[in-house]
């Protein structure tokens, strides 16, 4: 799993800033071990004002930019969101009515997995948290190098985003002509309506939905946002921060700039929102990163171009973060038979906490700490040098990057398509058998050791499966759920050790048969 910063997501209605990546790569202590570019005009140290500035102007956008398709994601494709999910089946198993014995047999499932996940955690850390210790000592296990696999999973990924947005406007606007022939009004016709067809599949194959799933999707679509709203929202924050972010907080960032992140992050945002809605996992810094690369290689090097794409990368991280995170919120107020109005002015709250505690928590931790980001720091934010080597890389232009690089990107982005288009077209006992590339292409970019917890996951689903289907369908989101819950209190604990600077008391390692032998020897002659 990436560290929290690299994510850049605070909680489900909290922004996050980057602090470890993107914004402190600007500062001189990040620029002084970079190999070059570390000129006064591509530095931008750290400051309260000016980080909660930024984070508000641009972080409340993403919040109107998937709006309208609200109804797509959550009802038509009916994406899980995991955590979503799981908060739901959490709120409902508090609030089970005395009479229900299977909500209250699901809500003891609940509670019975997240003190085993969160026990598992407590183990993983007492044996195996400190440096050289654990799992993380097999090859097998670690994580790729860090360009090829962030380009590989980037096309996968846009491949997979880009199918299925174009999907939805095509059919939004036949949609659009259908109602103009037959004289509706124009949002009438969107797939945002209280229309229940599917955006996707065919409509005679798709089964009747239950009762509990027909009362939901009625709560969900009577208590709407206007489209108008979402759109009119959207474009008016974009005004504003396309004309105050270059000129009050980088003058090196240009309007054109800005203005085509946000004609490019509302396609990332949905990609974004639909890989979190099948696996749980918001890629918003890997778009972050395919935004330094445009960017930084846009400006070029003459013109601060290592500054500018690290300030497009926080501009689109922002986006497509939060507005995964507003859907993720949505799933559990679908869930939950709250209002979506209700969750949309939560969600904007708690983002403009998150811009004012966010950057003053970094900002005390930046002060109380010496040396923070130096290699003789005890904090060394290694992501922040990655971030901006790579916005050094991303300067030089393509031609800096590794060799069949850019050949590699586009077959697996017409890979993509093609398993899009074939799942698509394919008699239905053939389509479920074709991979969703937006699963796929998640280890490429987090690391093995996620496919094989993914892929146990998985095969313990399928036996269950098959060994008793009712059991599974009525039991297995309230394990999933206890599981990401029991996990999720154990962070928390976590954190709490790390900032005590507490070590666990044992290290576990694994050592080959001839390197024990060596130990043991060692050992026996103290």
């Amino acid at each position: 799993m990436a560290p929290p910063y690299e994510t850049a997501q605070g909680d489900v209605a909290c922004t996050g800033g980057g602090f470890g990546s993107y914004l402190f790569g600007m500062s001189k202590t990040i620029a002084s071990q970079a190999a070059e570019e570390n000129n006064a005009d591509n530095i931008k140290e750290p400051k309260l004002g000016w980080m909660i500035g930024f984070l508000f102007l641009v972080s409340f956008v993403g919040l109107f930019a998937l709006v309208p398709l609200r109804k797509v994601m959550i009802v038509d494709y009916k994406l899980t969101y995991p955590s979503g999910t799981a908060t739901a089946h959490l709120i409902n198993g508090f609030h089970t009515p005395d009479g229900s014995e299977r909500a209250k047999s699901q809500a003891r499932t609940l509670i019975k997995f997240s003190m085993a996940s969160y026990l598992w955690g407590c183990f993983q850390w007492f044996y195996t948290a400190g440096e050289g210790c654990g799992f993380g000592q097999f090859p097998a296990l670690a994580t790729l190098s860090e360009l090829p696999q962030v380009f590989i999973a980037i096309a996968i990924i846009l491949g997979d985003g880009v199918y299925k947005f174009a999907m939805v406007l095509m059919r939004t606007v036949s949609a659009i002509a259908a109602a103009s022939t037959e004289k509706k009004k124009f949002f009438g016709a969107l797939p945002v309506s209280s229309d229940d067809r599917p955006i996707s599949g065919k409509d005679a194959a798709t089964p009747t939905p239950s009762f509990d799933d027909a009362r939901r999707t009625e709560f969900f679509l009577k208590d709407q946002i206007p489209t108008s709203v979402a759109i009119g929202g959207y474009v008016a924050i974009a005004a504003i921060s396309i004309t105050t972010v270059p000129h009050l907080i980088f003058p090196q960032l240009k309007w054109k700039h800005v203005l085509a992140v946000y004609l490019m992050a509302p396609v990332l945002a949905f990609c974004n929102a639909y890989g979190m809605g099948l696996t749980d996992w918001s890629l918003a810094s890997t778009y972050g990163k395919l935004a330094i690369f445009i960017f930084g290689a846009w400006a070029g090097e003459s013109h601060s171009g290592v500054l500018v794409g690290l300030a497009a990368c926080g501009i689109m991280m922002n986006i497509v973060s939060t507005a995964a995170d507003l859907m993720q919120d949505f799933k559990t107020g679908y869930m939950t038979l709250a209002s979506p109005r209700s969750m949309f002015v939560s969600q904007v709250v708690g983002t403009a906490m998150g811009c004012v505690v966010g950057p003053s928590m970094f900002w005390l931790f930046f002060k109380a700490f010496d040396g923070i980001g130096t290699r003789d720091g005890a904090y060394l934010a290694p992501y922040a040098l990655i971030y901006r080597n790579m916005a050094i890389l991303g300067v030089d232009g393509f031609s800096k990057l590794p060799s069949y690089c850019l050949v590699l990107c586009c077959a697996f982005f017409a890979g993509a398509f093609a398993l899009n288009v074939a799942k698509d077209v394919a008699p239905a006992k053939v389509a479920r058998l074709v991979p969703l590339p937006m699963a796929m292409a998640i280890p490429f970019y987090i690391g093995s050791y996620f496919a094989i917890d993914m892929f146990l996951g998985s095969v313990v689903l399928f036996v269950w499966e098959r060994a008793d289907k009712a059991q599974a369908d009525a039991f297995s989101y309230a394990v999933a759920s206890g599981l990401i819950c029991g996990d999720g209190v154990w962070t928390l604990n976590q954190a709490l050790l790390s900032l005590g600077n507490v070590k666990p008391p044992i290290c576990m390692k694994f050592l080959s048969r001839s390197v024990n032998y060596k130990v043991d020897g060692f050992i026996e002659k103290l």
